[in-house]
């Protein structure tokens, strides 16, 4: 391993002494350690310095002009033994701060939940426009919540909505309890255990959306070491499996309100969708900020289709 040449960290800590030498030590270090990225950064630099701010507990907005503060002898030896954990574990950098951004709110994660990333934080931080048009959602429901991050951000970008997340998790839900407190949603979200919608109470929602587990066990097994440390249940099935999806589709009309939205995101799957159900009224987004695989569907359009789809079985 590259850490087996580095120099002793007394040494380090000799020569280097500010903020920003352990931000682009630590950088250097990934890329020679061959790290991958993708749990809040995309590159060595971006996760250098949030690891490095978060252990001198500082803020990642922290001023350009700070970074050449000095550290004191102990900082050195705490940010060091950041960035060698951060390599010999290969955990992905949120499993050490414990801390993730998503929607431009900050959340709690462990290793009993997946990293926070969808690319639905983008269609949150909009309003979901324009898709929901004039439509105001009340009520909401997000499926497969995980650490409770998209129902979260949904309360916090619709105040008069009722939010219901779910997990089949009792784990993940425990993450999303500590989230709730976090940004005391109080009764606004409610956390329910179900699997997908078994255990849910019988309801409408003006708006579901859902990053359900959806990829294949191919998928799986080709995934970085960083990836490997996230609770596998939260992201696949078999390979080529579209069960979960197909539920989640299927029992979408007996939840939605006669003018809701389903936003659901199925990643690489969309290929597997289309070819399984080529005629289904999905309108897949185009994402600014990259990611595939997240769909609309109009609840009038969905309930059609499932219609079809049983007439025809």
């Amino acid at each position: 391993m590259a850490s087996d040449t580095v120099e002793p960290a007394s040494e380090i800590a000799a020569t280097l002494t500010r903020i920003v030498d352990y931000i682009r030590w630590g950088a250097s270090r990934f890329v020679a350690a061959d790290l991958s990225f993708g749990h809040g950064s995309d590159n060595a630099i971006d996760e250098a310095a949030h690891l490095v701010l978060d252990t001198l507990d500082l803020d990642p907005g922290l001023p350009d002009a700070y970074l050449d503060s000095l550290l004191t002898s102990d900082e050195r030896q705490r940010v060091i033994a950041t960035i060698e954990r951060r390599i010999e574990t290969r955990l992905p950098a949120p499993y050490i701060t414990g801390r993730a951004w998503f929607a431009e709110m900050e959340f709690f994660v462990d290793e009993r939940v997946i990293v926070p990333r969808s690319p639905i934080a983008e269609l949150i931080e909009k309003g979901f426009q324009p898709w929901l048009g004039h439509r105001e959602p009340l009520a909401i429901l997000d499926l497969c919540t995980g650490c409770g991050a998209i129902a979260i951000a949904c309360a916090y970008a619709f105040p008069d909505a009722q939010v219901v997340a779910t997990d089949a998790s009792d784990d993940a839900l425990d993450v999303a309890a500590i989230n709730c407190d976090k940004h005391d949603t109080g009764p606004q979200v409610q956390l329910v255990k179900a699997d997908v919608y078994e255990g849910l109470e019988p309801q409408r929602f003006d708006l579901i959306v859902t990053n359900p587990p959806y990829v294949t066990q191919d998928e799986w097994s080709g995934l970085d070491p960083e990836f490997r440390h996230e609770p596998g249940f939260a992201f696949h099935g078999d390979a080529d499996d579209l069960t979960l999806v197909e539920r989640i589709l299927f029992g979408a009309p007996d939840y939605l309100a006669e003018d809701g939205l389903l936003i659901m995101e199925v990643g690489a799957s969309a290929f597997l969708l289309e070819a399984r159900y080529p005629d289904l009224p999905v309108t897949w987004i185009d994402l600014e900020r990259g990611g595939m695989g997240v769909g609309a569907l109009e609840a009038e359009d969905l309930a059609a289709w499932v219609e079809a789809q049983t007439a025809g079985a």
